[in-house]
């Protein structure tokens, strides 16, 4: 997925800059939940809780990424602003599909958490955000996007088909 050569190509540092961002926030929805009890069984008690909330605004910006595509997120238009000015060139690009289908997969497992609390799961939304937590840790830290290995696997066994 990675080439020197791809003019369409993206900078891989940008959606590893997103990431931590997004690991960052996604921390603060965990320490929010357990640190409050769970609302009672009323559901505008769930809605109104701050881990919620976030855990809202996350899902939508995962949601930005994936359906308006990578190159249209904000925290890749924060990079290209103030980050990427003060790096050298990348080494290589990346094509922009496996971090818009990582993006989608986030939006799929944040979805799962902000459906989890408006059912009254206990502790959906904490097990959804640590999931997704433990993703975008992964991708900022290490370089691992677990969205862009499934979606690699899933052009690899034809499921999808890829679009470079």
């Amino acid at each position: 997925m990675a080439t020197s050569s791809n003019s369409n190509g993206i900078d891989p540092r940008g959606p590893r800059f997103g990431a931590g961002i997004t690991a960052v926030l996604l921390l603060v929805v965990i320490g929010l939940a357990l640190a409050n009890p769970q609302p009672s069984g009323m559901l505008s008690a769930r809605v109104a809780e701050p881990a919620f909330l976030l855990l809202l605004v996350l899902t939508a910006l995962f949601g930005w990424g994936a359906f308006a595509g990578i190159r249209r997120h904000p925290y890749g238009k924060l990079f290209a602003a103030l980050v990427r000015p003060r790096l050298s060139p990348p080494s290589f690009t990346e094509a922009p599909e496996p971090p818009t289908f990582a993006q989608l997969v986030g939006f799929l497992v944040s979805a799962t958490g902000v459906i989890l609390q408006l059912v009254g799961v206990p502790y959906g939304l904490v097990a959804a955000a640590a999931a997704a937590f433990i993703a975008a840790f992964l991708n900022s830290v290490f370089g691992l996007c677990l969205g862009c290995e499934l979606y690699a696997l899933l052009v690899r066994a034809k499921v999808i088909r890829a679009t470079t």
